[in-house]
């Protein structure tokens, strides 16, 4: 049964890795020459390339030993998204106030953590351990945080119409899309690994 592994995948294995998000578009031509575009997709889904970067047999061992573990593409993981783990801007530190998660109603005392891209939404469901910040109505409040969904719990539920807010880093969470790594023997202690591609879950 497939499943997920809350586990990261080393950092240090994914420089050299590339990224992108993609998207996917439904386009009917009428006869009057306009378009009709809807999309099935509420999110874009993004995609990485790693192991370009790994050079030594010490590295590639250490990847194709994760692969491994992980059952090739049955297990997700999480993955450090160079270009985007953060609630805030790359350039400086979360803060309480960052994203908007929730208007208080008197009853509820449970948030999901999000991000907004713009008017679309995304479910943060793999924040970093200890990176959580939370306030509300602008005040920063005791809570506690499930690390494995990015859901934050207030001790007490906010007053209707309170803002709560968020600061966070967080990890997205990831499969791979290979069903085999395939490793070039270039020297002693040097390697070369094809490229590995792996996929966004919803989790």
């Amino acid at each position: 049964m497939s499943g997920f592994h809350e586990v990261r995948f080393p950092a240090r294995l994914a420089f050299g890795s590339g990224s992108g998000i993609e998207r996917k578009t439904e386009i009917v031509s009428l006869a009057s020459g306009y378009e009709r575009r809807i999309s099935p997709w509420a999110l874009g889904r993004r995609r990485y390339l790693i192991g370009a970067g790994v050079k030594s047999l010490v590295d590639a061992a250490e990847l194709l030993a994760f692969f491994e573990a992980r059952e090739g593409r049955l297990f997700g993981f999480r993955f450090k998204d160079f270009a985007d783990f953060k609630s805030c801007a790359l350039n400086v530190g979360p803060a309480a106030a960052d994203q908007g998660i929730g208007t208080g109603d008197g009853v509820t005392t449970a948030f999901q953590l999000v991000k907004a891209y713009g008017g679309v939404v995304r479910d943060i469901a793999k924040p970093v351990a200890g990176s959580v910040r939370v306030a509300v109505g602008g005040v920063e409040a005791g809570f506690a945080v499930d690390e494995t969904t990015g859901v934050v719990t207030l001790a007490e539920a906010p007053g209707v119409g309170v803002m709560v807010t968020a600061g966070f880093e967080f990890d997205t969470p990831v499969r791979f899309d290979s069903e085999r790594i395939d490793l070039t023997l270039e020297g002693v202690d040097a390697g070369r690994l094809t490229a590995v591609s792996l996929v966004e879950i919803r989790v």
